[in-house]
């Protein structure tokens, strides 16, 4: 159904589970419980994977430093569930080498890196990637030439893996759902729970569709019902219980003296160009300033370097990397590679986002555990996952909430969560999740390196505009080329500089992702389906041209076009990225002259 046809029958239907959040772990549930034959319905007051998933430092990994907090099963989780995302999204998922730099400044010498490598290889005992590997000062030289030698030790290397565009595991997580019978409904905003038999039983929802289709916000309010409502709104949570009680006589929020269920800490990112000295694998290292670990990945043919770990008490809405925050990974940065020599200027664009952790407003933010749990409000307590201790919102049955959760495990607690989902319902006898072994849509190839080699042959595409359709859209590949027809204009760039990998959008992607992946706003397209936006220029030089194949061939008028170009670049601001800094100093410039 389209989305009106969807909001107009929302009302009639009658749903085993709703999901309140369309992330990385809300798309992963409403896919392992639609698959498993449940009526799902998914609703998100923006877009697919447009909050803490499309902020991730793009790893999938088993969480090394989780040892130190001796989150064991934690780990062994996240390096069984990194497997499968290895099978189940090759095009997305790739295998990716770590070096560790042990200096005389560290925390932990070379004997205490290597007994937990030897314990990280133990816990992946399934793997297919490689086991770790010591290296000397001098080795670890010769092969990470641009490492600071100052107080080296030793460097140690491992393998995990790196999933490019996170977004898009949501957004393909989205897809099944909805092949599999679940209705996902995008911009709708929830207002408040809605509850039964006295206020003790959550029976559903009103939310608000908060779309501007082009001639302003309807601000409809809707209704939908369902035996079980999973609230599964990341760092939103609380905001979500916190309007439980609108009419009810509950109470959803969290009083002065309680802290919440999620006590969030924002991580910031930079990105930058190569380097003098950039490391041909990532390098995880031990920052000087506070000790903490960060990132310094290759990514999208340029290098990610994060995150920074912070509480955060501000607008969840709009977050923003700070200045000190991009100081302190520059910094970093030019201390493990002194070559690199990075400045300000050095940075295309940021991003920040904030984590759905479980509460703690005391002790170290590294500390704060990175597990999951599934709260079942009636119980006051956890239904399935980790040992977190939290609690908040109103006892009622119906209702549960997902505390924590990361981008590696969503999988797991997919099918945790859908397990508990059915014993809510009592059913006793239940279909097993089988998220594991269904390929997501863009994965479903036996070979993907013989899809790109055949689909670069036969898609009488350049070689690189074929490579990016394969990367992007894995086997959909071809459904997204004949998105183009006979019209060949659709199948040339838009970008009009030479185009790279990463930014060479195609009109027939611009179709593909209104017309089959539930995009509804020009940034939907940019950001988290074609993931042009992660681009050097971050999109500011194609924008235009993607809504201008919007307006000849889906009725988009002008006024609609410009509208969403203003939306989007108004939107990407806070990513700060150096087109804008460069033209807001020359405007200033000019001011001056």
């Amino acid at each position: 159904m389209s989305r009106e046809d969807s909001l107009k029958h929302v009302g009639d239907r009658k749903f085993d589970l709703i999901v309140i959040g369309g992330g990385i772990n809300g798309a992963g549930i409403a896919r392992d419980a639609s698959m498993r034959g449940l009526r799902v319905l998914m609703l998100d007051k923006g877009d697919l994977a447009s909050g803490t998933t499309q902020w991730a430092t793009r790893l999938i990994h088993g969480g090394l430093r989780y040892l130190e907090h001796y989150e064991v099963p934690l780990v062994r989780e996240s390096l069984r569930d990194r497997e499968t995302l290895l099978r189940i999204a090759p095009h997305l998922v790739k295998p990716l080498r770590f070096a560790v730099p042990v200096y005389e400044h560290s925390s932990r010498g070379p004997g205490m890196i290597r007994l937990g490598m030897i314990g990280y290889d133990v816990l992946s005992y399934d793997k297919s990637v490689p086991n770790h590997k010591m290296f000397s000062r001098d080795q670890a030289l010769r092969e990470y030439p641009g490492l600071n030698p100052d107080g080296l030790k030793a460097v140690a290397t491992y393998s995990d893996c790196q999933v490019e565009y996170a977004e898009r595991v949501a957004v393909e997580n989205a897809m099944s759902a909805a092949q599999n019978g679940a209705e996902v409904i995008t911009y709708a905003e929830v207002k408040r729970l809605l509850f039964e038999d006295g206020g003790s039983r959550v029976c559903g929802v009103e939310f608000e569709d908060v779309l501007d289709g082009g001639e302003g916000a309807t601000g409809t309010t809707y209704t939908a019902r369902a035996a079980v409502t999973v609230n599964v709104a990341g760092p939103w949570v609380d905001e979500v219980l916190g309007g439980a009680g609108t009419g009810n006589g509950q109470s959803g929020g969290s009083g002065d003296s309680d802290p919440g269920m999620i006590g969030g800490t924002k991580g910031s990112h930079i990105i930058v160009d190569p380097f003098p000295g950039a490391p041909k694998n990532a390098v995880y290292v031990e920052a000087r300033a506070d000790g903490r670990p960060y990132f310094i990945v290759p990514w999208n043919e340029r290098y990610l370097i994060g995150t920074t770990d912070r509480r955060y008490h501000g607008d969840l809405d709009h977050v923003e990397a700070d200045q000190d925050e991009i100081d302190y990974l520059l910094d970093e940065t030019n201390f493990v590679i002194p070559e690199a020599n990075l400045t300000r200027d050095s940075v295309l664009f940021t991003y920040s986002g904030v984590r759905p952790l479980p509460a703690a407003p005391q002790g170290d933010e590294g500390s704060v555990s990175r597990s999951h749990i599934v709260y079942d409000h009636a119980k006051s307590k956890s239904a399935a996952g980790g040992g977190i201790k939290v609690s908040g919102g109103p006892k009622a049955d119906g209702l549960l909430s997902i505390v924590g959760g990361k981008l590696t495990t969503y999988r797991n607690l997919g099918r945790q969560t859908t397990d508990v989902v059915f014993k809510k319902l009592g059913v006793k006898s239940y279909p097993k999740s089988a998220t594991e072994r269904v390929p997501l849509p863009g994965g479903q190839a036996p070979d993907l390196d013989a899809l790109e080699d055949e689909f670069r042959v036969n898609s009488g595409l350049p070689d690189v505009l074929a490579r990016r359709l394969v990367k992007v859209y894995g086997a959909r590949a071809y459904e997204v080329l004949a998105e183009a027809g006979d019209d060949e204009k659709l199948k040339k760039s838009l970008t009009p500089d030479t185009p790279s990998v990463e930014n060479a959008l195609m009109g027939c992607e611009v179709l593909y992702a209104f017309r089959h992946e539930m995009a509804e706003k020009l940034a939907d397209v940019l950001l988290r389906r074609t993931m042009v936006a992660y681009g050097p220029h971050v999109a500011l030089d194609v924008d235009e041209a993607a809504a201008q194949v919007a307006v000849d061939h889906l009725g988009w008028s002008e006024n609609r076009a410009e509208r969403e170009v203003a939306e989007f670049r108004e939107w990407i601001k806070r990513y700060t990225p150096k087109d804008y800094r460069e033209r807001e100093g020359a405007g200033a410039a000019n001011s001056a002259g």
